[in-house]
């Protein structure tokens, strides 16, 4: 590969680097501004969105734009090669596509709006290498800007509280249409007869790890000398719960959901 099409390649890369996370942080800020979904962790969700804004931006101009720009830019060559105000503008004008792709109106202004900040940061890198002029600075403000960011919101955003046994048995406990639907919401026990059983529910839990729990839910029915038990449990930390443990018979004699 000669060093002419070697330096092309890693300018339209620089550019497409540049463009994408500027425009990633913008969205973020203007996403933050409306409020995260949580109040903790700030500096993580800013971090998660961040990169959901520059995989589909990023993809998009990686693609289409270096695509777009480098056929522009061949045209400007051969018809117009002083008018880089014009190189800047038909980019621009192809970066309405991206309302096409989203069928959106605002979202083919984004996209050209994009499209010519990537025209005039691709043209003033260009002309920056032919003086000889270093741009690793414009690499690292936006990864600064990031970081800056990251850690002044993870750093004064509250800590999350702790995650208790009894947050870990009502995250057991929240779901509908399971086995366990018919079993204390809180850990404890309840007792009753159906059909003829006398039956108790109970829902128990203990740690087993920091803020890792398991939940067991054990159900015990008798009728003269009849007997049974059947129990059912749950591994549950903050994000996950994971069945672990299914002993006894889950079909007692009776109709359970009476």
């Amino acid at each position: 590969m000669g060093t002419g099409t070697e330096s092309l390649l890693l300018r339209k890369l620089t550019t497409t680097f540049v463009t994408t996370t500027l425009f990633s942080l913008l969205f973020v800020f203007y996403y933050l501004n409306g409020g995260f979904e949580f109040e903790y962790n700030l500096g993580n969700q800013f971090i998660i969105w961040f990169f959901v804004y520059a995989m589909y931006i990023g993809g998009i101009i990686l693609i289409y734009g270096n695509l777009v720009s480098i056929v522009i830019e061949s045209l400007q060559k051969r018809w117009f090669k002083q008018y880089d105000w014009l190189y800047v503008l038909i980019l621009g004008l192809f970066g309405l596509a991206n309302g096409l792709l989203f069928q959106d109106g605002t979202a083919a202004l984004y996209g050209m709006f994009a499209a010519i900040v990537y025209g005039v940061f691709d043209k003033w890198l260009s002309k920056r290498r032919i003086k000889g002029k270093s741009v690793k600075l414009f690499l690292i403000i936006p990864i600064a800007i990031l970081l800056v960011s990251w850690s002044y919101l993870q750093l004064t955003s509250p800590p999350m509280p702790p995650f208790t046994i009894e947050d870990a048995v009502h995250f057991a406990t929240s779901g509908e249409g399971s086995v366990i639907d018919d079993f204390p919401k809180s850990i404890g026990q309840w007792e009753g007869t159906i059909e003829g059983y006398h039956i108790t529910r109970e829902t128990s839990a203990k740690e087993i790890g920091d803020e890792v729990y398991i939940v067991t839910f054990t159900e015990y029915w008798e009728s003269g000398s009849e007997t049974g038990t059947w129990t059912f449990s749950y591994k549950v930390d903050r994000q996950s719960m994971t069945a672990i443990s299914n002993q006894g018979n889950i079909q007692p004699p009776y109709d359970s959901m009476h």
